[in-house]
């Protein structure tokens, strides 16, 4: 077994790389806490009265650190009238946590006028440092899919359902989502697509308001209603699971000939 030693200056940085892509971003001590180990503090008695009502209405509201409220993003979203509006109410927005590690927002990539709308599920370390989805090796993967078809970014809009990037590219939470999915849907509603192609199963299954596996549902069509919009929708796999499962390669395939189909049959090509 090797003996400890001190790091050198590009194994510290590796190292540190490592915990800001975990979502490690805070130090809180020198000695690491055997939290198992500590007792469950004492209530304090007696217990302080509590506030009469005169007291409790002129007590200032607290201001939660991460959380937010769903209603009041759906409220900003709601008031956007344009892309470039909902973009730059995202970019003030602090309700959600994912925004606090994030290095920026990333909107929306593509043509915001185009018919065929893509989504994803959130950004990845590229997508973050660049501020554009899809624009990593599955990004890469992507435009040759889209190119093998005759499309391109110029001719498609592609989005993710979360425009912050998760700590350690996890997927979203229930509650980060629900705080992001009202912007999206906005995002949908001004965009209009005809055509919706989502990539991967987190992004399915918010679309397709589903619990149901991706290799079940890719490959579909169906209608759906996304906010107050209706578009002809089909999943596919995500560029990054092709990466990783080249076997599936000829699935993604097969869906990506049957949005050509549906495109040229729409007359959107």
């Amino acid at each position: 077994m090797a003996q400890d030693r001190p790091l050198n200056h590009d194994e510290m940085v590796a190292v540190l790389d490592w915990y800001r892509a975990a979502g490690v971003d805070i130090a809180v001590g020198e000695e690491p806490v055997d939290r198992f180990a500590q007792r469950a503090p004492q209530r304090m008695t007696p217990s302080p009265a509590a506030p009469t009502r005169q007291q409790a209405a002129e007590r200032p509201a607290e201001t939660p650190v991460l959380g937010g409220d769903p209603s009041e993003a759906r409220s900003l979203a709601a008031s956007a009238q344009s892309l470039d509006e909902l973009q730059t109410i995202l970019g003030a927005y602090d309700g959600c946590g994912l925004k606090l590690r994030a290095t920026q927002l990333v909107f929306a990539d593509g043509n915001p006028e185009a018919k065929i709308m893509l989504i994803g599920e959130a950004p990845g370390a590229e997508e973050d440092r660049q501020g554009k989805p899809f624009v990593g090796k599955s990004g890469q993967l992507l435009d040759r899919m889209l190119g093998a078809i005759g499309l391109d970014r110029t001719k498609v809009y592609i989005a993710n359902t979360v425009p912050w990037r998760p700590p350690g590219n996890r997927t979203p939470t229930p509650e980060e989502m629900a705080l992001c999915l009202p912007f999206l849907h906005r995002q949908v509603e001004l965009v209009a697509p005809k055509v919706v192609m989502t990539l991967g199963g987190p992004a399915m299954q918010t679309i397709f308001s589903t619990t149901t596996g991706i290799i079940k549902m890719r490959g579909k069509w169906s209608s759906v209603a996304i906010g107050n919009h209706t578009a002809e929708a089909i999943p596919t796999l995500h560029p990054a699971y092709l990466l990783r499962n080249p076997a599936a390669k000829q699935q993604a395939w097969r869906d990506m000939l049957s949005l050509k189909l549906k495109v040229e049959a729409l007359g959107l090509a």
